[in-house]
């Protein structure tokens, strides 16, 4: 996968991978939340990407993202709900 947003590839932990099989969520719908999903900061490289999904009845699809030479995908959420 690569993301045009931040343009780096990206790179799913072992624990993002297993929580997107659990949460049933495809790497087009990882791809769509990263590239085009809201975005919430923490710093300079660590941030959360979230965005509704049509057809799916979680509140918002979410990836704890760190910026490096990589997109890397810590993990991936359901039912996020981002604080203000």
């Amino acid at each position: 996968m690569y993301s045009k947003r931040f343009s780096r590839p990206v790179v799913l932990s072992r624990h993002a991978v297993i929580r997107m099989v659990e949460r049933r969520v495809s790497d087009a719908e990882l791809l769509e939340v990263i590239d085009t999903g809201g975005t919430r900061f923490k710093d300079a490289s660590h941030l959360w990407a979230y965005k509704p999904l049509t057809g799916r009845i979680d509140n918002l699809i979410c990836a704890v993202l760190v910026l490096e030479n990589a997109v890397i995908v810590k993990t991936v959420l359901h039912d996020f709900t981002p604080e203000d």
